[in-house]
């Protein structure tokens, strides 16, 4: 499957403890952020009601649905909408972290910005909104931001040079030319 200098190469990169450890927490944290609905959401994962399996989280759903008067959807962490729901035997299955990005907690003791607590394990911001969740689809956007970046300047790359060099003259001579300048204007305030 693997060539021989590559299988070395491998040896190689899991010699390097440091290395090594630091891909698998990248690719953790990776993992972790773009399943980040599953961590924190301030809908159900699941929610069961009269019988019947509910995905929340992905389905949008209405107050009516679940024996309540509005046509809209319902704040799951409400104390209203859990009665409705556990008075047909119903049940939520919540993220660990019980907001999204942009969910305010009403419910803080303390003034916001709010320190950590049980509820917000990292405060709360200006807003109320949970530091922890916000983090965590930041960071996604930050990391797929990344990843899109590299691949177009790696594209872009490589159809220059294989055009410098299958054309070579004054294609690749422009081409060295047009780089450095762009180089050069990378260090100063062009």
């Amino acid at each position: 499957m693997l060539s021989p200098i590559s299988r070395r190469r491998l040896q190689r990169f899991r010699r390097n403890r440091l290395g090594w450890v630091s891909l698998w927490l990248f690719a953790g944290l990776l993992l972790l952020s773009l399943g980040a609905e599953l961590v924190a959401n301030d809908k159900p994962l699941l929610l069961g009601y009269q019988g019947e399996l509910y995905v929340p989280a992905l389905k949008r759903y209405t107050e009516q649905q679940f024996g309540g008067q509005l046509p809209f959807q319902p704040d799951y962490r409400s104390a209203y909408v859990r009665q409705l729901i556990e008075r047909q035997g119903g049940w939520m299955l919540f993220a660990p972290i019980p907001f999204s990005a942009d969910t305010p907690n009403y419910d803080l003791q303390v003034p916001t910005p709010s320190p950590p607590s049980a509820s917000n394990w990292l405060g709360t911001d200006d807003q109320g909104r949970d530091v922890l969740a916000r983090v965590l689809y930041g960071t996604r956007v930050s990391l797929l931001f990344a990843f899109a970046l590299t691949v177009i300047s790696v594209l872009i790359g490589v159809v220059a040079g294989a055009l410098q060099g299958y054309y070579g003259g004054w294609v690749d001579l422009f081409g060295q030319r047009l780089l450095e300048v762009w180089s050069g204007c990378q260090c100063c305030t062009c």
